[in-house]
């Protein structure tokens, strides 16, 4: 039987900053797929706190990856829009990510998702900052994850609507009051294993 691929690109929010491995969202993520039945190998994360869209770009292109996967998740843009990067700029680089993206999975945009950006605005973390900016900035960003997956047939996973209404609670972020807890982290697993299991 076909054991899957998964390349998970990202930043903090892909590895799972504050939790252990096994508590990010796609280790949770792969548990749920095996206790559905579908055979995946441990996801190849390529994903470091900090980085922006062009970060990751510069980073894959000095790594040797696979040729192909089964699946690929797309988290990136936060630290884009913390350092006060452009809109524009960011929507570059996700084409950039988009066409890798296709190129992996030989095509199959079904294979694809892309998850929105956190607002981090909510967490305890930013209570000394302009939430409203903070919200507004990541609508822009998450407008252009929305308008790409829509074009290329990328699924695009909401998770930014929830957050906004727990992302403030004790239980929703790790020690440094800013990064998703593992109980966050399995909410967006169950959305990404969902969809990864309708494209078996």
């Amino acid at each position: 039987m076909k054991i899957n691929t998964w390349l998970a690109l990202g930043d903090s929010y892909t590895i799972g900053e504050g939790v252990p491995l096994h508590e990010n969202f796609p280790y949770q993520a792969l548990q749920l797929l095996r206790n559905r039945g579908l055979l995946f190998h441990a996801p190849e994360i390529i994903a470091k706190t900090g980085w922006t869209s062009d970060e990751l770009i510069a980073h894959m292109q000095q790594v040797r990856l696979q040729q192909e996967y089964d699946r690929v998740s797309i988290l990136i843009g936060v630290n884009n829009q913390y350092r006060g990067m452009d809109v524009k700029d960011f929507e570059t680089t996700l084409e950039w990510l988009a066409a890798k993206a296709l190129q992996f999975t030989n095509g199959h945009a079904e294979r694809v998702v892309v998850i929105s950006i956190p607002d981090w605005g909510v967490t305890p973390f930013a209570q000394d900052r302009d939430a409203s900016a903070i919200h507004d900035a990541i609508d822009r960003f998450n407008a252009v994850n929305q308008k790409l997956s829509r074009e290329k047939g990328f699924h695009y996973i909401d998770i930014t609507t929830d957050y906004r209404s727990t992302g403030m609670l004790q239980e929703s972020v790790v020690e440094d009051m800013l990064h998703p807890s593992g109980k966050v982290y399995k909410e967006w697993a169950q959305k990404v294993a969902e969809v990864f299991y309708i494209e078996k």
